[in-house]
C-alpha cells in the first residue's frame, strides 16, 4: 500500500492518541501468566498486535476481539511449543513470550524475533536475568530456555532495556520469593506493564523507578484493564502540528509523561499549552531553536526515560527542519536509525548527517513533494510529516511500516484536514 500526500495544507481539530503499543504487547503476553480471563481495553488495532494476537493463539490460548479495541484473553490451557517463526519474524515482541511460558510451561522455543531494521539490538540481556531466576538458555539459530523452578533474585541488568525489564518482570512475579530488579526501564509503558499485573494479584513497589521489588509465587487472578495513552503518537502529533502550522488539540494525552518531551520540542521553539489532560499545540508560533548559553549551538539527544525518548527523535529532526536556527541532533540508541535523513535530503531539508549517531539540522528548509519509502515505524511517520509540510504531492511506499505503529492513521489525519489518499501498490 501507498500514501499519496498533498502538502502544504494547514490542519485543524482534535484528536486523541491511541493505546501504547509499547504497552500492549507486553500486557498481552502478561495474561498467560494466569489461567483467569483477562479483558484488555483500548488496544490499539495495529499490526504489530495483531501479529502477537495470532502468534498467542497458536499456544492454545483463547483470545479474541470482543470490541474494535478491547481483547479478551483466556489462557486456561497453553501448550509449550515452538513460537511460530514466520509471526515471530515480523515483530520484536515476540521475545516478550519468554517469560511467561517459562512460567507456564517450564519451557520455551523462540525464534530469534523480528522487527524495524534501526541497528543491532542485543537480547543477551533477557537472558543474562531470566538465567539468574533459575531458567537455563541455550543460544543457536534459536533461543531455546527451561526452567523446572524459577525463583526470586536480586538481578542487576546489564542495560536498562524496556523489553528486558519487561520479561524478567513478568517471570519475577511468577518466580517463588522475592526478586530485586535493578538497572530497570522505566518509561511509561513498562509502569503500565507493572500496574496490571498488581491488578492481577502480583505485589511490585518501585514502579516508574529503576528499582523493583516483585513478591513473586501470589497466586494470579483475572483483571479489566485499559492500557494507557500513546506518549510517542502525542509527540508524533506536536510535530504535525508544528511543521503544517496548525493548531490542533490533543485530548487525553497523558500529560503526566510528556515532562521530557514538551522540554525537547521547547529547544525547537515548539511550545504545548496544557489544560487537564488536554495539550495544545498552537499555530503561527515562532519556532525558533533556543541557543545554548553564550550563543552555542544548542544539542538534543534521546536517552532512557525518563529523559526525551528515542522513539521520538525521528519527529523531533523533521520538526527541526521547520525551525529557526541550527541544532545538532544525537541519537545514541540505535546505530541505523539516523540513515532515512537521506530521504529528508533528497526532499529539500539542510540536514549534514556527521556519523551513523549525529545530524546536524538546519531550518527553515522548503521541503519538496518526492518519492519516498517508509523505513521502519517511526522514521515512516516523520516522512509523513515531512509530506505533510512539503510543497507539492508525495508517494510514501511501505506504508505498512507506519501502520504497524499507527493505528488507522491516514483516516485519523483527514479527519483533521490533511490530504492523504490510500492506493494499492501495483509494483511488481
Amino acid at each position: 500500500m501507498q500514501f499519496v500526500v498533498e502538502g502544504s495544507h494547514p490542519l485543524s481539530g482534535t484528536i486523541r492518541p491511541s493505546g501504547n503499543k509499547n504497552a500492549a504487547l507486553p500486557i498481552i503476553a502478561a495474561a498467560l501468566l494466569t489461567e483467569h480471563l483477562v479483558t484488555l481495553e483500548n488496544v490499539p488495532r495495529i499490526r504489530d498486535v495483531e501479529t502477537l494476537v495470532e502468534l498467542v493463539s497458536t499456544l492454545g490460548v483463547s483470545i479474541t476481539w470482543s470490541a474494535r479495541n478491547t481483547l479478551a484473553i483466556h489462557a486456561r490451557e497453553v501448550r509449550a511449543t515452538a513460537l511460530d517463526p514466520r509471526l515471530s519474524a515480523r515483530i520484536r515482541a515476540s521475545i516478550l513470550l519468554a517469560g511467561p511460558l517459562l512460567a507456564r510451561c517450564g519451557t520455551v522455543t523462540l525464534p530469534p524475533p523480528g522487527g524495524d531494521v534501526i541497528g543491532r539490538r542485543r537480547v543477551d540481556t533477557h537472558f543474562l536475568a531470566l538465567e539468574q531466576l533459575g531458567a537455563a538458555c541455550h543460544v543457536d539459530t534459536t533461543y531455546e530456555l527451561r526452567a523446572s523452578h524459577l525463583r526470586g533474585a536480586d538481578v542487576f541488568l546489564d542495560e536498562p532495556s524496556v523489553t528486558a525489564t519487561e520479561n524478567t518482570l513478568m517471570a519475577a512475579a511468577a518466580a517463588e520469593g522475592t526478586t530485586v530488579l535493578r538497572n530497570a526501564a522505566s518509561e511509561p509503558h513498562v509502569q503500565d506493564l507493572a500496574h496490571f499485573l498488581v491488578a492481577l494479584g502480583a505485589g511490585i513497589d518501585g514502579i516508574g523507578t529503576n528499582t523493583l521489588t516483585i513478591q513473586g509465587g501470589r497466586a494470579l487472578g483475572g483483571a479489566t484493564h485499559r492500557i494507557g495513552p500513546d506518549h510517542i503518537e502525542v509527540g508524533s502529533f506536536i510535530g504535525l502540528a508544528a511543521v503544517t502550522n496548525s493548531t490542533l488539540r490533543i485530548e487525553q494525552a497523558g500529560v503526566e509523561h510528556l515532562r521530557a518531551v514538551r522540554m525537547g520540542f521547547e529547544r525547537l521553539g515548539i511550545i504545548c499549552d496544557i489544560d487537564g489532560d488536554t495539550l495544545t499545540v498552537r499555530a503561527d508560533q515562532p519556532r525558533v531553536i533556543h541557543d545554548d548559553l553564550g550563543g552555542h549551538v544548542p544539542k538534543l539527544e534521546d536517552q532512557p526515560w525518563p529523559a526525551f525518548p528515542a522513539d521520538l527523535m525521528s519527529i523531533a529532526i523533521v520538526a527541526a527542519t521547520q525551525c529557526e536556527g541550527l541544532i545538532l541532533m544525537h541519537e545514541k540508541m540505535f546505530e541505523s536509525r539516523m540513515f532515512f535523513v537521506d530521504k529528508l535530503i533528497a526532499m529539500g531539508a539542510r540536514i549534514v548527517l556527521c556519523d551513523p549517531h549525529r545530524a546536524l539540522v538546519a531550518g527553515p528548509s522548503r521541503l519538496r513533494g518526492s518519492v519516498v519509502e517508509s523505513p521502519d515505524i517511526r522514521a515512516g511517520m516523520a516522512i509523513l510529516l515531512a509530506a505533510l509540510c512539503a510543497q507539492g504531492t508525495s508517494t510514501i511506499n511501505n506504508v505498512g511500516q507506519i501502520e504497524r505503529g499507527y493505528e488507522r492513521i491516514d483516516e485519523r489525519l483527514r479527519g483533521l484536514g490533511a490530504r492523504i489518499t490510500r492506493v494499492d501498490d501495483t509494483r511488481s
